[in-house]
């Protein structure tokens, strides 16, 4: 059961395409009202599972990752899997409708 760590450019291939794991990168950033929402529920679905990772990529600190995914949105989930994205959230969500978005990933 995992803490949600902070990627950057430097180790996002690592921590994320390499993972052998699925990782969700939740896309933010710090002037951003619905990243601040979701945060802490990203922080209890964290907290209460671990098949999935969760990390988060400031957008403003890092914009080439988030221009060679596409985000032009933020709060963006991608959940990556194997090297891909296999699942993409758009925007704050409650709990329950995150947690069954993400179904196929937590237990």
């Amino acid at each position: 059961m995992g803490n949600i760590q902070h990627v950057t450019s430097a180790d996002f291939d690592e921590k994320v395409l390499n993972s052998d794991k699925p990782v969700l990168v939740d896309f933010w950033a710090e002037w951003c009202g619905p990243c601040r929402m979701i945060a802490p529920v990203l922080e209890e679905i964290a907290a209460t599972q671990d098949n999935l990772e969760i990390v988060k990529l400031n957008v403003d600190e890092n914009p080439e990752i988030a221009a060679s995914y596409r985000i032009t949105s933020i709060p963006a989930l991608n959940v990556y899997s194997g090297g891909q994205v296999v699942k993409q959230i758009v925007g704050a969500k409650p709990k329950a409708a995150l947690l069954n978005d993400l179904a196929d990933y937590v237990n």
